[in-house]
């Protein structure tokens, strides 16, 4: 039976790259959730987060990195993916790494402005300025380009800020009912987070070496009679030598990423994993729209 005090409000995160968006979300929820690194284009989808405190829900939407300068197919689906975030939700949090504004930032803002609804500036890692005045006329020299509901100074990794930062955002939850059940945390199935867990790992192990051209896709995700899952993850490759990278000398590099993955989901997952890793080399991925689609990274195709 719904109750007839529910609220649920629908709240839009974006930036550019490497910002901070699924930290923050991560915090907010209390859980992880979204992956990161200190990588850009960490995130690739679109994923919501959702949190229910008794008759209210929060439903954040984690979305990719707006970003400029890169043309392939998988780049364009991660921008459009971002701004149609924007789209039919209560409140957008526009989400920037202190006072360090980019020609992505602008991009960001731009599509902000253009929203009805209320729109917040997030200042975000305030706890590594050296001089928090400087806060004020930064945030009034963007405010006569966009015009912001409130401006809101937080430390997503330290989480200052973000009891305030929910307090703004719940005055905007309209009243109706819940979108999800009270126990879900997110729209996502295990099988999504299996494969954004492993593709974190090699992010956080290969960035430098293995930038973005890898991809996780989940072959098999099933239980036993005594409740041990086992996964069977493909990670894509688009070159011979990623692969030799990715698999390191003797399997150890593959290995490492499978350990440090396996005890991320035995948390996320309150179970016992077996984790089974393999590498393909599928040339042209990332730029190829069928590929992105069969990957689930294409949601928004009119196609």
């Amino acid at each position: 039976m719904i109750q007839s005090d529910q609220h649920c409000g629908v709240v839009a995160i974006v930036g550019r790259p490497n910002v901070g968006k699924s930290t923050l979300l991560n915090h907010l929820l209390g859980q992880k959730l979204s992956i990161t690194s200190r990588k850009p284009q960490t995130t690739r989808h679109q994923l919501l987060g959702v949190k229910t405190e008794g008759s209210l829900q929060l439903v954040f939407v984690d979305t990719p990195g707006i970003h400029k300068g890169q043309s392939k197919a998988i780049n364009q689906v991660m921008n459009r993916t971002a701004a149609a975030a924007m789209n039919d939700v209560d409140v957008t949090l526009v989400l920037c790494d202190r006072t360090r504004w980019t020609d992505e930032d602008d991009l960001v803002l731009s599509l902000a402005a253009q929203q009805s609804g209320p729109v917040a500036l997030v200042i975000n890692k305030v706890d590594l300025l050296e001089d928090q005045s400087v806060l004020l006329p930064f945030a009034k020299s963007l405010s006569a380009r966009c015009q912001f509901d409130a401006v809101l100074p937080v430390s997503a990794l330290r989480r200052r800020g973000l009891e305030e930062l929910t307090q703004y955002v719940q005055q905007y939850a309209p009243l109706g009912p819940h979108l999800f059940p009270e126990d879900q945390i997110t729209d996502r199935s295990q099988r999504f987070l299996a494969a954004e867990l492993v593709r974190e790992k090699i992010i956080r192990q290969l960035g430098d070496e293995l930038p973005y051209a890898t991809a996780v896709e989940i072959e098999d995700f099933s239980a036993d009679e005594k409740g041990v899952l086992h996964i069977h993850a493909l990670i894509l490759v688009e070159r011979d030598g990623q692969k030799k990278i990715l698999v390191g000398e003797s399997g150890g590099r593959l290995k490492s990423i499978g350990t440090a993955a396996r005890k991320d989901m035995e948390r996320a997952f309150d179970a016992k994993v077996m984790l089974k890793l393999w590498v393909k080399v599928k040339s042209g991925w990332s730029d190829d729209i069928r590929a992105l689609k069969t990957l689930g990274l294409d949601p928004l195709s009119e196609s």
